[in-house]
């Protein structure tokens, strides 16, 4: 069966978005992922960064679907003369940075925060995540599968090309930060571990008993629990301060489903947003050159903690190419990036009292929480008294669920049609009760700021039919009310 891979994107639904291929389950057939595993290695022997007969590694969330697909991928790596390693149920991050130890292209199948009736497959290289050209380059892929393989349903007929699981990426993830911090630092500290249904609650509380901490685990599920540390349920609000009003932890820790993107609480119970955390671990790291996206809280600047901040579009790849190109351009520099969800990305070695933590430009959810602990022991304050040390100027996001994409990108350009008198004439139409917009960018999706310092952004999401949106004021509450007022005002607009 000949596939050309741009045709069997638009035709599956399963699609690539900000990060790796997602869709339905129900559209994830094996013959489609079988697809999608052969034109990204067909993609990497193109570009010889795989050798004959080498290695695969392989791991994936805690979702019903990802055993399936997770064959359906070692499936195709043999079919194309590489040899699946089976890395078992791991962190994102832990088999990306795995991969770029061993040199070896890496696989993970997960849907990451979204529902479990949806699911995905991530690639890495071995060089690291896939960006933007490597995508292009495994779309314009032609390939071609033995039809034999599947049955009537587009299903494999042999229900098992997995090896014994081997331990070595998650020791290996496990020791790059117990040999980077010091030992036992994290002795007397009592902290919450939100499991849920994390593929980190086991690795994550070996390296935080390992550093010296108590540890109480709370809310461990078998079924699979969809956390976007963006749009935090509000059971989880509740949970996090029941349990620290129960236990008095100093903080609870969690993350979402595939462990790439942290939450943090201070001592009551409050969740921090992600690009709060983000800037606090960039300074306990004493980065340089912070990269973030767009839609990441303007404290950064404001603290003015950091020799250079550049802003992104959302999605990793992009805050990836800007770190390798900032470190290209200035070798000597520590560059680190975060993202609006927590995830923490670092593009070169960062050395701290004569140890090293190796490079991991992928998000990652450990270093984080951890850095933000360490920060608040070393200038003797709560989470929550750190927090007051930096500009206060909170952000809030939300979505609006079941909108297309395209109906989202439909709803944007109504907004900015014309120049830029017309488009903000149009936006105050828009919200006539916030006051007068005075600036538009366009970077990613559209983010406006007002005369009084307030921002909103709407952004199509790139993983799910979503509309998001993202808003900035100097109150928390303010923040949350601005928030609920702009997608009423969106939802009214869509006539519903």
């Amino acid at each position: 069966m000949n596939i050309n891979i741009n045709e069997l994107m638009a035709s599956s639904g399963v699609q690539f978005g900000t990060s790796g291929v997602r869709g339905l389950v129900k559209d994830m057939t094996d013959e489609v992922c079988f697809a999608y595993v052969t034109a990204f290695l067909q993609y990497l022997n193109e570009k010889e960064l795989i050798s004959k007969n080498g290695k695969v590694g392989i791991d994936a969330d805690l979702r019903n679907s990802t055993p399936r697909i997770m064959n359906t991928a070692a499936a195709a790596c043999i079919a194309m003369g590489f040899e699946p390693i089976n890395y078992g149920y791991i962190p994102s991050p832990a088999i990306a940075l795995y991969g770029l130890h061993q040199h070896i292209p890496t696989i993970m199948v997960t849907g990451s925060h979204i529902p479990d009736d949806r699911n995905g497959i991530k690639f890495n290289t071995p060089l690291g995540e896939i960006l933007k050209p490597d995508e292009e380059g495994i779309l314009a892929q032609q390939i071609v599968i033995n039809d034999s393989l599947f049955d009537e349903q587009n299903q494999l007929k042999q229900t098992n090309y997995l090896n014994n699981i081997n331990p070595d990426a998650e020791q290996y993830y496990i020791k790059r930060f117990i040999d980077f911090l010091p030992k036992n630092c994290l002795t007397g500290r009592k902290i919450g571990l939100y499991e849920h249904s994390s593929v980190s609650r086991d690795c994550l509380k070996t390296i935080l008993e390992q550093l010296g901490a108590d540890v109480a685990s709370l809310g461990r599920s078998d079924k699979f629990i969809s956390v976007d540390t963006e749009a935090i349920r509000p059971e989880d609000v509740l949970f996090a301060k029941q349990w620290s009003e129960e236990h008095h932890f100093d903080c609870i820790i969690s993350t979402d489903g595939d462990g790439d993107r942290p939450l943090i609480s201070d001592e009551k119970g409050n969740w921090l947003r992600g690009d709060v955390a983000g800037i606090l671990c960039a300074k306990y790291l004493q980065a340089d050159t912070v990269i973030t996206p767009v839609s990441s809280n303007s404290a950064v600047e404001k603290s003015q903690l950091f020799r250079n901040v550049i802003r992104t579009k959302i999605g990793s790849p992009y805050v990836i190419e800007a770190m390798q190109q900032t470190q290209k351009d200035d070798k000597s520099q520590s560059v680190v990036g975060y993202e609006a969800n927590g995830g923490f990305l670092q593009q070169a070695e960062i050395s701290q009292n004569n140890k090293t933590l190796s490079p991991l430009p992928t998000r990652d959810a450990v270093i984080a929480p951890l850095a933000i602990m360490l920060l608040a022991q070393q200038q003797t304050l709560t989470i929550s008294e750190l927090l007051k040390t930096l500009p206060q100027h909170y952000t809030y996001s939300d979505r609006l669920k079941d909108i297309p994409i395209e109906k989202s990108r439909q709803i944007l350009t109504e907004m900015v049609k014309g120049d830029l008198a017309t488009s903000l004439a149009m936006i105050k139409s828009f919200f006539p009760q916030l006051s007068n917009p005075i600036s538009i960018d366009e970077t990613d999706g559209v983010r406006i700021t007002f005369e009084n310092d307030e921002i909103i952004h709407f952004r199509p999401s790139g993983n799910a039919p979503e509309l998001r949106c993202y808003t900035e004021a100097d109150d928390e509450m303010h923040a949350e009310k601005l928030n609920k007022q702009c997608l009423k005002a969106i939802y009214q607009y869509l006539g519903q």
